[in-house]
């Protein structure tokens, strides 16, 4: 669980049936809204995003879409430094793949 910053209030995440099954079946829900207890709730979808989806990915995983904004939760001063753990793993990625 993470707790990151959303900044909108008309976006959504929205997909027919048959691309929701095929996000699903490949995994590529990468981020979800939750309460604070990690329980995916109507009440915890701030935005009415389809299954509370927050963040995909492509197949390949390595393009990521996301609403929140890790870049608002990099410090403690700011509420969360939970956003620099994303941007740790994607440094991580991009190394690795570089190697």
């Amino acid at each position: 669980m993470l707790s990151i910053p959303i900044a909108h209030a008309e976006g959504n995440y929205t997909c027919d049936d048959a691309t929701y099954n095929q996000l699903e079946e490949n995994g590529q829900i990468v981020f979800r809204y939750c309460d604070e207890n990690g329980e995916i709730t109507d009440a915890a979808n701030p935005n009415g995003a389809r299954s509370n989806i927050a963040g995909i990915c492509n197949q390949d995983r390595n393009i990521l879409g996301m609403m929140p904004h890790p870049e608002r939760a990099c410090e403690e001063l700011l509420g969360s430094n939970d956003g620099r753990d994303i941007f740790r793993s994607l440094a991580k990625a991009v190394a690795a793949a570089a190697a």
